[in-house]
């Protein structure tokens, strides 16, 4: 395969993933980071150790704070910056060299609160009508980074485009598969840190096995029924980027979103929380995101809903555990 320019926008454990993996198999890599002073750290020392820790980042990939220069002469420019910051980085990216030939690809798991858009629809709106594709799926960036084995999905309405990228990204430890649903693999990557920040939360308040497996079976109906009232199709949730992605957030030991749950669980403040953590949690945006689109859907999301009321109405852990499981009866 041609060995092509790739240029990786942030800077996340992710990103940096992602860099290093595309790295290994030959493609010229260009990893871009917000920040100028970490930027020249990254450089200097080829450690991650914000985001991902251990993992040695290869002397062939160029790292670089110039926006305009980190996708130049690229071309597939991926994009993995946290959802709350992608519109402001998307008008300052256009505003550089833009072909017109380049292939992009979401690797972003939120929705936009401000206009509940998905990513990519974010993307359209300010780059216009570009190759886009997503990769979603159950990746925990540092097990990528070592080699343990991982799949994820390439979502994309272009056969073409998201064959083409299945054999960019595919390796020997990184198993790809295809998909056409975007509405669906966007929606289920988004939507599942709200369950695991409720997971969090339950181990927080010390349940058990059964309280999280509860919570991950309706969780999923919660995520189907918004994804089909939405436009996606119901079985793509039984896929990696539905119940695959749902489970590894839920119960990993580094997920943030079940970390932010846990502490909440635990009785700390989301502003306590926050102040100690270095990566965005994409879920609390996300349950703002998917309470709105509960309403505006008509979609009933009573773990949602009681996510929201824990996160954002002051309501007590305790007390939405409560009045989750002395709801109205009814059939599964």
């Amino acid at each position: 395969m041609e060995k092509i320019g790739i240029a990786i926008l942030g800077d996340g454990g992710w990103g940096t993933t992602l860099a290093i993996l595309l790295s290994r198999k030959g493609f010229r890599i260009t990893l871009w980071s917000v920040f100028p002073d970490y930027a020249a750290y990254l450089d200097k020392k080829r450690l991650n150790s914000k985001f991902l820790p251990g993992i040695r980042i290869p002397k062939s990939i160029e790292i670089t704070h110039d926006l305009k220069n980190a996708a130049k002469d690229r071309k597939i420019i991926i994009f993995a910056i946290p959802s709350l910051y992608l519109r402001s980085v998307l008008k300052k990216y256009k505003m550089g060299e833009m072909s017109g030939r380049q292939t992009y690809v979401s690797v972003i798991k939120g929705i936009e609160v401000s206009s509940l858009k998905r990513v990519s629809e974010v993307m359209h709106d300010e780059l216009g009508n570009i190759k886009l594709a997503v990769l979603s799926g159950p990746t925990i960036a540092c097990e990528v980074a070592k080699g343990i084995p991982s799949a994820a999905v390439i979502a994309s309405y272009d056969a073409r485009l998201r064959n083409y990228l299945q054999n960019i990204f595919m390796t020997k430890c990184f198993r790809i598969y295809t998909n056409e649903d975007v509405i669906g693999v966007e929606l289920g990557g988004s939507l599942k840190n709200i369950i695991a920040i409720a997971c969090g939360i339950s181990d927080g308040l010390g349940f058990g096995t059964n309280t999280k497996a509860a919570l991950l079976a309706r969780g999923l109906v919660e995520i189907s029924r918004l994804g089909q009232a939405m436009g996606a199709k119901v079985r793509t949730f039984s896929g990696l980027s539905g119940l695959g992605d749902l489970v590894t957030t839920c119960i990993s030991p580094y997920s943030r979103n079940r970390f932010v749950g846990e502490q909440i669980g635990r009785g700390k403040s989301l502003a306590q929380i926050k102040s100690h953590m270095q990566m965005v949690a994409e879920g609390l945006t996300t349950t703002k995101s998917a309470y709105e689109l509960s309403l505006k859907y008509k979609v009933d999301m009573p773990i949602t809903r009681e996510v929201y009321c824990v996160l954002y109405k002051n309501k007590p852990p305790f007390k939405a555990v409560k009045d989750l499981m002395t709801r109205e009866k009814r059939e599964e």
